[in-house]
């Protein structure tokens, strides 16, 4: 009881301070296992076990697997760890997925069963906004009041970004002529999964040559679309960054879309 307390507790101080882990549960065990049901574990992105007790070797090589792939895609993951006579009276091979369990070989000498739902638990996904343009305060405000305040998690003065957490990350910068090659210079120095600028892809080329004389590598400024957006005939700031929201949700669901597409086949 002690041990699911203490993992409990770092869970919910995980989910706080919006980090992105795995929590591995054993839900079933057959015959001798080292874990039994009820076991937890919390999972690091790096695959570091930092609180709780899943079992030893024969299984952990297989969570830690699903743990990667569950954090990558969002999607939550069962594995069962079988010795190899029960997978081949199944028919399945170690490595195998079927009706949406994956399957492990067992190949400790206790021969268990065990059974493991892999939980990933992500932060709200993070929109990094560059400016203060009128496109800016679109995407920042809310969507029921376009010319109120800007409903931002944390605001702060110039392009130096503080309180970044471990959510999957979006960047737009939208500084429309004040401060672009700043802003543009810190956009790509974070790691995300989407960079853009809001300006024409003409003077974004000028601003990348300019970029990559003063040092910006080259590779980085290549992942910035420009200019934002689906395009969607937007004209004004509003429907711009809504051309921009749609475009950041395709990016967002495409792996999901994938996972779910190969889940179905």
């Amino acid at each position: 009881m002690t041990a699911h307390v203490e993992v409990m507790d770092l869970v919910a101080q995980m989910k706080a301070a919006e980090q992105a882990f795995v929590l591995a549960t054993v839900v079933r065990t057959v015959s001798v296992t080292a874990a039994k049901a009820g076991a937890k574990a919390v999972i690091r992105p790096d695959g570091t076990i930092v609180a709780g007790w899943i079992g030893g070797g024969c299984a952990r090589g297989a969570v830690l697997k699903a743990a990667r792939e569950a954090l990558a895609d969002g999607e939550p993951r069962m594995v069962s760890v079988q010795p190899e006579d029960l997978l081949s009276e199944l028919g399945v091979k170690p490595g195998e997925n079927r009706d949406g369990i994956r399957f492990a070989s067992n190949m400790c000498p206790s021969q268990g069963t065990m059974d493991i739902f892999v939980e990933p638990m992500l932060p709200h996904p993070s929109l990094v906004i560059f400016g203060a343009s009128p496109v800016a305060m679109s995407l920042a405000a809310p969507a029921a009041d376009r010319t109120g305040e800007p409903d931002a998690h944390v605001i702060v003065d110039g392009f130096e970004p503080r309180y970044l957490t471990d959510a999957r990350r979006f960047v737009v910068v939208s500084t429309q002529g004040k401060g672009d090659e700043a802003a543009l210079r810190k956009a790509v120095a974070i790691k995300a999964a989407y960079h853009a600028f809001v300006g024409s892809g003409r003077k974004m080329t000028a601003l990348r040559e300019k970029l990559i004389a003063a040092g910006v590598a080259p590779g980085a400024l290549d992942r910035v679309k420009a200019p934002a957006g689906l395009d969607l005939g937007a004209i004004t700031p509003e429907e711009i960054a809504m051309s921009i929201m749609a475009e950041i949700t395709v990016e967002r669901r495409r792996g999901q879309r994938a996972a779910n597409s190969v889940a179905n086949s």
